[in-house]
């Protein structure tokens, strides 16, 4: 399994929807390609058909100031690899590796603080999930709940709808569509906005749009069919994302917390007496 290493690529995937169809095209080029060549922009530009201006565009929409700098990043980042074939748990422990490793090239620490004061400072936090993000949400419950936190999970399509009678300036709004696709989570979302609650989206997709509407958006991992559990269960990279969340949510006044956390378990443990 491999160690930590810091990449461009998870940066390029989320936000591949932001590309224009040139631009696609160099990405999945970056994506995917796995040979040491003449990164130069002359060279690439020729290799993929395309201009030398569309290399720039592609390269400042990932978050770089041109191509110079991504392809700077990009080379010192890149390791010459050849696809193995392993055992059934050779490829899963893989697969998490890839999605942990995505994890690390994401994540902003001071987001995450910011995220965590939220959930210390709202009186109410409400957590929308549908399908395996319904998941993730039933599990943040669980784990925040037990902190002490008034927090209560909603994974009904129709229940989404009416919660929104139930939110003001006081609530905090978390919405989990780990494909950015799902719209029951995102139309609520922009109906919580309108409570003037503030909106948490948890994706992979990271869309200008998304950013202008909500007050956070907290980018995971993604790869390829993840959504069909054919490997490992999608709702993973959400659940790394959560796991953080909390450990941040725990590290900030640790002896409270765990006193709260003591308390729930023994009012757990004489209920089942």
């Amino acid at each position: 399994m491999r160690e930590y290493e810091k990449s461009v690529i998870p940066i390029i995937e989320s936000n591949y929807d932001n590309f224009t169809n040139s631009e696609r095209t160099i990405a999945n080029f970056f994506i995917s390609n796995r040979e040491k060549i003449d990164f130069s922009a002359k060279n690439i530009a020729k290799h993929l058909f395309v201009s030398e201006a569309s290399l720039s565009r592609f390269a400042q929409k990932a978050g770089y100031d041109g191509y110079r700098e991504f392809i700077f990043h990009y080379q010192n980042t890149f390791a010459e690899t050849e696809e193995e074939i392993g055992s059934n748990t050779e490829e899963v422990l893989n697969v998490y590796q890839e999605l942990l490793n995505k994890t690390y090239n994401l994540i902003d620490k001071e987001q995450i603080n910011r995220v965590t004061r939220l959930i210390a400072d709202k009186k109410r936090i409400f957590v929308y999930g549908v399908g395996s993000s319904g998941l993730v949400a039933q599990e943040f419950k669980i784990r925040f709940m037990r902190m002490g936190v008034d927090v209560e999970d909603i994974t009904d399509t129709h229940l989404l709808k009416m919660n929104s009678v139930r939110l003001d300036e006081n609530t905090l709004v978390i919405g989990i569509s780990i494909s950015g696709m799902t719209k029951e989570i995102i139309q609520a979302l922009e109906s919580a906005k309108e409570k003037n609650a503030t909106t948490i989206l948890l994706t992979s997709k990271n869309s200008n749009t998304y950013q202008e509407l909500f007050d956070e958006v907290l980018l995971t991992s993604v790869r390829k069919n993840l959504e069909y559990g054919n490997v490992i269960s999608p709702q993973f990279p959400a659940l790394i994302i959560m796991d953080i969340i909390y450990a941040n949510f725990l590290k900030e006044d640790r002896k409270n917390r765990e006193a709260i956390y003591d308390t729930t378990l023994d009012a757990i443990f004489e209920r089942n007496q």
